[in-house]
């Protein structure tokens, strides 16, 4: 996948990036599929993303960040997702592991997996496709997102 810079200026132009990122994994191999990293500031989007990439696979029950729970896993009509969050993982090892275990499961279920909070790891996995999303105006997240893929 090539880099891009893309501006989103509500949560529904952040979902329907998620929807179509969604489609873009679908298209690929079953073993060709990449783990998507999603990195930004608390409030920037990550999860808004996550939600769009559960339509875009068809699963119709509510998307909320597993910060508690860890991981969720959601199954839909088109394509499951495994969505990890590493926020309250601050020690490498912990979120290493945590990550292992669920892609295991990912790949398994031949799921997309979202990572919330990818720079938790201590390492970027091969050939993921990472997402960094940040508010255009901390001081107004109203002003919209800017999402960086590459």
């Amino acid at each position: 996948m090539e880099s891009r810079n893309v501006l989103l200026a509500d949560a529904a132009a952040t979902q329907d990036l998620g929807r179509q990122l969604a489609q873009q994994w679908l298209a690929l191999p079953a073993g060709e599929r990449p783990i998507l990293l999603l990195q930004g500031d608390l409030g920037a989007g990550k999860t808004c993303l996550t939600q769009g990439l559960a339509a875009g696979l068809g699963i119709d029950e509510p998307i909320t960040s597993p910060t508690f729970a860890l991981a969720q896993h959601y199954t839909g009509r088109a394509g499951a997702l495994v969505h990890l969050d590493l926020y309250r993982l601050e020690h490498p090892a912990a979120a290493d592991e945590l990550f292992a275990q669920e892609e295991e499961e990912a790949l398994a279920l031949n799921a997309l997996m979202a990572v919330e909070w990818a720079e938790r790891l201590s390492f970027v996995p091969e050939g993921a496709w990472q997402l960094r999303l940040e508010l255009v105006d901390p001081n107004d997240p109203e002003a919209g997102r800017r999402a960086r893929l590459h």
